[in-house]
């Protein structure tokens, strides 16, 4: 196959549904390929899959992010075009200072007993909705609202807001993906970037008042004493950008890796009081089943990648769910080895732009899958999975199991 049928393949039901075969058959082809003028995918002038040069184009900053066109006169895309996820430096670099300070040690610390707290409550209720063998939706009663949960808290969302601010989430991840673009996701997105820009506007506003321990009244009070270079807009921006990252690719890593681990029972067994086996379980569904599977940096000028011509400007597909399974960087790669060696996923990125919130989603990670099997050890699926359909944001949003209970 040449590099036309592949991606059209991928914007095939079936491709969105299992993508790694078309993955395969572009590492076929090497580590870049240059991809043809098709109208589906007219603005990409090349796709790369080979590991190291995925690694190589994230870490060099001169590689930019990129402007959407007409993106000034859309309120989705003028919230992202001023969060430091979309935006190149300085403006990325002044930005994300500021939330660095957000997740340092000390705050990931005080997020593990909130992660523990969190996931024991939601237990109990697995326990209780699925007794005597009664089925239940693993994303909705788990996999979702682990990472809302903590994440509301850490931030300083209300919990009972959550539900209002999930549907509008949903509207902006489908917007995102990459054969999202329509009128009608367009229309939703920007109707849903408004109204999130409305409710953190109040939200600040309160917290003005009544300041707490979250990060909001944090960075609000920061922002009031010019204390850090960030305008109110930039913080709204910031804080649906952030809070959305944070948690949907941790909805993902436990939806996504649910029936992977539950395909290798030995380690399941395992997992309850094994720490460094737990870090390599949420390492390897990381690496095989990446929440994110692409992104796109622009050519900072005329250049050779990997002995593909790329003009400066042009923009270049980078699939880092292929890069992840690259069988030049990894032995067998379509193998489950949580105690594997070799390079580190490309889940969460790398360089300028490597997620804030990779940090938290290992921790939440880490915590939640022991003690899932510990608690349910007879945890099994009932009917088979189906994946969203994105061919951006890649994961399972409905996952129906039975506890065995």
């Amino acid at each position: 196959m040449d590099v036309d049928e592949i991606l059209s393949g991928l914007y095939q039901e079936a491709g969105r549904q299992d993508p790694y075969p078309w993955y395969a058959a572009l590492h076929a082809l090497g580590p870049v390929s240059a991809a043809p003028a098709r109208p589906e995918h007219r603005t990409v002038s090349a796709v790369a899959v080979g590991y190291d040069l995925v690694d190589r184009v994230l870490r060099d900053a001169a590689w930019r992010k990129g402007t959407p066109p007409g993106w000034s006169e859309q309120e989705v895309l003028r919230t992202f075009m001023s969060s430091m996820m979309f935006t190149d430096p300085p403006d990325h670099t002044r930005m994300r200072a500021v939330f660095t300070k957000a997740f340092t040690p000390r705050r990931l610390g005080a997020l593990e007993p909130v992660i523990v707290r969190v996931v024991d409550r939601l237990l109990d209720r697995m326990a209780e909705t699925g007794a005597g063998g009664a089925e239940i939706d693993f994303v909705a009663d788990f996999a979702y609202p682990v990472p809302a949960l903590v994440m509301a808290e850490f931030v300083g969302l209300p919990e009972a807001d959550l539900p209002w601010y999930r549907q509008r989430v949903d509207w902006i991840d489908e917007f995102l993906d990459v054969a999202g673009k329509t009128p009608q996701r367009l229309a939703r997105a920007n109707q849903a970037a408004a109204q999130l820009r409305a409710y953190y506007r109040d939200l600040i506003a309160h917290r003005r008042r009544r300041p707490g321990e979250d990060l909001i009244s944090a960075l609000v009070g920061a922002l009031d004493a010019h204390e850090v270079e960030l305008t109110e807009d930039e913080l709204i921006s910031n804080l649906i950008v952030l809070f959305n990252a944070s948690f949907v690719t941790t909805v993902y890593l436990l939806s996504n890796g649910l029936p992977l681990l539950l395909a290798h029972p030995d380690t399941v067994a395992a997992l309850p009081g094994d720490d460094a086996l737990a870090r390599g379980c949420v390492e390897e569904v990381l690496r095989m089943q990446c929440p994110v599977h692409f992104l796109a940096r622009v050519a900072p000028a005329d250049t050779d990648l990997g002995g593909v011509a790329v003009r400066g400007g042009e923009n270049v597909l980078l699939i880092i769910a292929a890069a992840n399974r690259d069988p030049a960087r990894f032995c067998d790669p379509d193998r489950f080895d949580p105690r594997r060696d070799g390079p580190p996923s490309l889940a969460f990125g790398v360089g300028p732009h490597f997620c804030l919130g990779a940090a938290v989603s290992r921790l939440e990670g880490r915590l939640a899958l022991p003690r899932l099997f510990a608690r349910f050890p007879n945890l099994t699926l009932t009917r088979t999975p189906t994946y969203s359909g994105s061919l951006f944001l890649r994961g399972i949003d409905k996952l129906v199991v039975s506890t065995g209970g």
